[in-house]
């Protein structure tokens, strides 16, 4: 299998907008491991000059190049997979995630976020980070280890839908902001467009469940990622609908929906689903050892679409 290296340029990314009919910047064969550049950060969020943290070559050229936008996430991308059709699943390994810059950033601003009614106005804070030890330093006090990921991970929407924002979570993936795909996971998605066209983005140095302000530790990232294509499905699920996970302790199913109360029922179907698949076990006796062995936690509060993961330890099935 082949290695490929992607670094983040102005003709490698995209600023906010995902779409199936996007061409690939690279192509490649199930198997194949690409290492992805990708980098985080507006004009209006870098660090001053005085601060002496260092804004990454790759970040001021792209910035420089003044591309279109629409969401707020660059996206590097999108890599196309040889053969992969809709209807198909990509299993992406996360094998690596290396820090791409010595700072991050976390921001809210007026009407964004869980609380915009108390906080309504733009707040920027500009956090350094220490790589050799993997730790970021608040300047109001605590010191916090990281836990790096990629809060934008995506396959093309289907092509009828059109260009769409990063902002929103979809069932073709996007702006999940899960803060358990970390390295050493797996994400599964459905493949929506020829060649699946998978994108990256919107690095992530830490964040709690809920990102209730709207920002983690918004930071460059560089990440090792393993496609793997599965026709027809594959082993998570006969027809894959809505992205899935599995980490070395968990399975994880996810919701999106603009009413919470709804993103929490599609993750609970997800979940149900998933373990009469691995199990034959009926639907009601699923339902039950969810709400007895399963938490249900809120990914995210703050992209329009809010999310809800529902987590099973692995183990107690089979």
């Amino acid at each position: 299998m082949t290695t490929h290296k992607l670094a983040a340029t102005p003709q490698t990314v995209r600023w906010g907008m995902l779409d199936g009919a996007f061409p690939p910047v690279l192509t490649i064969e199930s198997g194949d491991t690409v290492v992805m550049e990708c980098v985080s950060g507006s004009p209006g969020v870098l660090p001053p000059a005085e601060s002496g943290l260092a804004i990454p070559p790759a970040l001021n050229a792209i910035l420089d190049a003044r591309l279109p936008r629409m969401g707020a996430h660059i996206v590097t991308g999108p890599v196309a997979g040889v053969g992969a059709e809709p209807g198909d699943m990509l299993e992406v390994r996360i094998e690596e995630i290396a820090l791409g810059a010595d700072w991050g950033y976390c921001a809210f601003r007026p009407l964004m976020g869980t609380l915009p009614e108390e906080f309504p106005y733009r707040d920027v804070t500009h956090i350094p980070v220490d790589r050799t030890r993997g730790t970021c330093k608040l300047p109001w006090g605590p010191e916090l280890k990281l836990a790096p990921f990629f809060g934008v991970m995506a396959v093309a929407p289907p092509l009828e839908w059109g260009t769409l924002s990063t902002r929103e979570p979809r069932m073709f993936g996007g702006n999940l902001d899960n803060k358990e795909l970390v390295a050493g996971t797996t994400l599964f998605l459905p493949v929506c467009a020829p060649g699946a066209n998978f994108c990256a983005g919107d690095g992530h140095g830490l964040q709690g469940d809920g990102e209730v302000c709207i920002n983690a530790v918004e930071i460059c990232l560089t990440g090792t990622f393993t496609f793997i294509l599965h026709k027809g499905g594959g082993r998570a699920a006969p027809r894959l609908g809505m992205p899935r996970a599995e980490t070395p302790t968990h399975y994880i199913t996810m919701g999106f929906d603009a009413d919470l109360d709804l993103a929490m029922k599609q993750a609970l179907k997800e979940m149900i689903a998933f373990i009469c698949s691995r199990t034959g076990w009926t639907p009601a006796e699923a339902y039950k050892t969810c709400s007895l062995a399963v938490d249900f936690r809120v990914t995210q509060n703050v992209n329009g679409e809010k999310g809800v993961h529902g987590m099973l330890r692995k183990g107690l099935l089979f």
